[in-house]
């Protein structure tokens, strides 16, 4: 807690963390970690199964997959392209038992806000097929892929005046998709965790979630189909920072103390600015096509 104002993260593992400081056990909630070694690769999956698991972690019922990979800002294609392959599994995994059929696609954010175009850019790297499908048969397709695959990129309210809800709920209602695969931008908790860490649920998103501008959300109750969500952090919040610089003064301060200290230090107006890395034009270029790549391959294994 920094005094009045909660630490945000839109990471169920990091909500999951913060009991874990304090030793606390959350009925309900499941963890499984895997470490890849000769990858460098972490997962860890998150199962949030009972209402007061919900309720306590502040998520949705429903299972979080976290892929963290310490170089995954590095240009290492062969290394991006291991993470695609991870990433794929899971997508395949999450998808519905039943044969897919057609998959929406939902790039969210904004493209002139480059923190939060990922959601944009990972839809212009997709490899769509709706049309050519729906023209010619699957039969024309070289690369085995029988998923009709669609996208589209909503953009934000101040740029259509309307809920990015109302626009998909439009199209689905068109296109009538098996799936919906929802991209955007999301916070941490961790400034380790930016532009590092991938994380996968089949609880939907909420929309602008990465620049702290939520809006309705995209989930399976709203759009009447299952809802997977794909986020990567790429921001952090002040206020995060500066607890952080301040955490070993404040664990000599009681907890009074503390909450004085913090109220004074940590304004309203800090709360309102986020913090990005220097290189996030080319890291947010990179993870859309790690992303999108991996996407690729899910539908093919579909």
């Amino acid at each position: 807690m920094l005094g009045t104002y909660k630490i945000r993260t839109d990471l169920a593992l990091e909500a999951k963390e913060r009991f874990e400081e304090r030793d606390v056990e959350i009925r309900g909630v499941v963890v499984h970690e895997q470490y890849n070694q000769d990858k460098d690769i972490h997962t860890t999956v998150v199962k949030i199964e009972t209402e007061n698991g919900a309720k306590t972690m502040g998520k949705p019922q429903g299972t979080y997959v976290t892929i963290e990979a310490p170089n995954m800002s590095v240009p290492d294609e062969d290394y991006h392209r291991e993470i695609s392959k991870e990433l794929a599994g899971h997508i395949v995994q999450l998808l519905p038992k039943k044969k897919v059929e057609s998959v929406l696609v939902v790039g969210l954010g904004n493209r002139q806000v480059t923190p939060d175009a990922l959601g944009p850019r990972v839809v212009e790297n997709l490899h769509i097929t709706r049309h050519i499908i729906r023209e010619y048969g699957k039969e024309v397709m070289e690369d085995d892929t029988q998923v009709m695959v669609s996208g589209i990129v909503p953009g934000v309210m101040a740029q259509t005046g309307m809920e990015t809800l109302e626009i998909i709920q439009g199209v689905i209602n068109e296109t009538k998709p098996d799936v919906v695969i929802a991209v955007d931008a999301l916070a941490a908790r961790s400034t380790k965790r930016l532009n590092r860490t991938i994380q996968i649920t089949n609880t939907g998103i909420n929309p602008g979630s990465g620049v702290g501008n939520h809006r309705q959300g995209l989930n399976e109750e709203t759009l009447q189909a299952k809802v997977i969500g794909i986020g990567v952090p790429t921001v952090v919040d002040a206020a995060t920072i500066v607890y952080d610089a301040m955490e070993h003064l404040l664990d000599v301060l009681e907890e009074q103390e503390r909450k004085e200290f913090l109220d004074e230090m940590i304004t309203p107006s800090l709360n309102q600015m986020f913090v990005t890395p220097k290189d996030v034009d080319d890291t947010v270029k990179r993870l859309s096509f790690t992303i999108s790549e991996g996407l690729n391959i899910a539908f093919q294994e579909v």
